[in-house]
């Protein structure tokens, strides 16, 4: 098994169903739209590139302005009704990026963000998710796909780990750039 050495070169954050209607009703849904957002926010300073997904937008609605609009312009947003984030237009979009470690944030733990990260995973890719990034209605299926990714190879990190990670080294302007962002 690979490394999940998460670098500003290899990395793509994928950031998956963080929904108007599908929010509401997450466990810990403050921590799950904020510590996104610091990791979107992170990976913008960085220039990492990043994807997002939206389960069937016409019954769960966009993704929450919180964090929408908070991602670089043109970051390419992607409809699915399939669980897993792995459909065509995301499976091109990491080809053509040419990276392949896949950051994960978003909802719901035990369902789309697991069946991405396993399908991933079993595609070649290195998985890290950020696991104080996502979250699922009850907070023991969050607690058990986090347990089954790790089992299956799946890294899990916490936001300030995942741009520290990237960033390297203090005493530099990539360190001085998001240091606001994880204070």
């Amino acid at each position: 098994m690979a490394i999940a050495r998460l670098t500003i070169d290899n990395t793509v954050l994928l950031i998956v169903d963080l929904q108007e209607r599908l929010l509401p009703v997450i466990d810990e849904r403050e921590r799950v739209v904020g510590q996104s957002g610091r990791l979107i926010d992170g990976c913008g300073v960085l220039g990492v590139p990043m994807l997002a997904t939206e389960q069937y937008r016409k019954g769960l609605g966009a993704t929450v302005p919180e964090i929408a609009d908070r991602w670089p312009a043109g970051t390419k947003v992607t409809e699915k009704l399939k669980f897993s984030a792995c459909v065509e237009p995301v499976r091109r979009a990491l080809a053509d990026l040419g990276r392949r470690t896949v950051l994960i944030c978003g909802v719901e733990t035990h369902v789309c963000v697991m069946q991405t990260a396993l399908e991933l995973a079993d595609n070649g890719y290195v998985v890290a998710v950020a696991a104080d990034a996502v979250g699922s209605r009850r907070a023991s299926d969050r607690a058990l796909a986090l347990g089954r990714m790790t089992q299956a190879g799946v890294v899990a990190v916490s936001v300030e780990m995942a741009l520290l990670e990237m960033v390297h080294e203090a005493g530099t302007d990539r360190f001085r750039s998001i240091l606001p962002i994880i204070k």
